[in-house]
């Protein structure tokens, strides 16, 4: 699929590696709608971009404002045939601490945002694209997920982040496998260590010292590092059912 005609939903579209994949989509000719729970950025971002951007406030947990975003989206853009899911969330909390036991809540919260939600939007999303018409590579929708690292070397006290993750991993192939009949590609990006906003409330110092655990590039990666795989997948048709580990090299350690 060319970039260009990308009719995009972007969840976590606001900030991190959503916004560099939405500023990278409508650089190049393409049109986003944002899903995300910060209005305030969201705006800021049309206003900045233009009129080929459009937001709906949207958790992705919930059934009827994903479907509801999806409608819009469809109406706003014309079509929808690409989807990037980056709405996500990170915890630190380990199994047993001097706090006591790991919070049933917090686990449940983490695998509802990372997993359920990103399950929920691909399953609506897909419930519209089945209906495109095929492009000339028989194409009729990308769908492009976050992971992470941590889906295969999770971290003590990343028992719930690592699960979430673990399961967005799980689902691509089979997801992939039924939605081929439709011409509906599925691909999973596992990022390393990116400077996101989960980054920013660490010292400079606390950051690059992190970037060096990376054999190479030795830094934190760049969210327009994963915009640029991003474009990629889109635009290669024989890119399907796979996660795509994007992260200099590095294997995470136990802590």
């Amino acid at each position: 699929m060319n970039i260009k005609d990308c009719r995009a939903i972007i969840t976590g579209g606001a900030s991190g590696l959503g916004e560099a994949t939405l500023r990278n989509i409508v650089k190049n000719g393409g049109k986003a709608l944002i899903l995300d729970v910060s209005e305030e950025r969201a705006m800021k971002l049309k206003d900045e971009l233009g009129e080929n951007v459009f937001y709906k406030i949207t958790d992705v947990t919930k059934e009827d404002e994903v479907k509801g975003a999806v409608d819009y989206g469809y109406e706003q853009l014309g079509s929808i045939n690409t989807v990037v899911n980056c709405a996500g969330i990170g915890i630190a909390a380990k199994l047993l601490s001097r706090k006591g036991v790991h919070g049933l809540d917090l686990f449940t919260k983490v695998i509802s945002i990372n997993l359920i939600g990103t399950f929920n939007v691909i399953r609506l999303a897909a419930e519209r694209m089945v209906h495109n018409e095929e492009n000339e590579h028989g194409e009729r929708g990308v769908i492009i997920n976050t992971a992470s690292v941590a889906a295969f070397e999770g971290q003590i006290g990343q028992v719930a982040y690592s699960a979430s993750k673990g399961g967005v991993v799980g689902m691509t192939l089979p997801i992939a496998r039924e939605l081929a009949t439709y011409g509906i590609r599925v691909m999973t990006i596992a990022p390393g260590l990116f400077h996101t906003p989960m980054f920013d409330s660490l010292p400079e110092e606390a950051r690059t010292s992190l970037g060096k655990m990376v054999p190479f590039p030795s830094r934190l990666g760049f969210p327009e590092e994963y915009a640029m795989l991003t474009e990629s997948i889109i635009t290669n048709p024989m890119l399907n059912g796979e996660t795509i580990r994007l992260d200099g090299g590095i294997r995470m350690q136990p802590r």
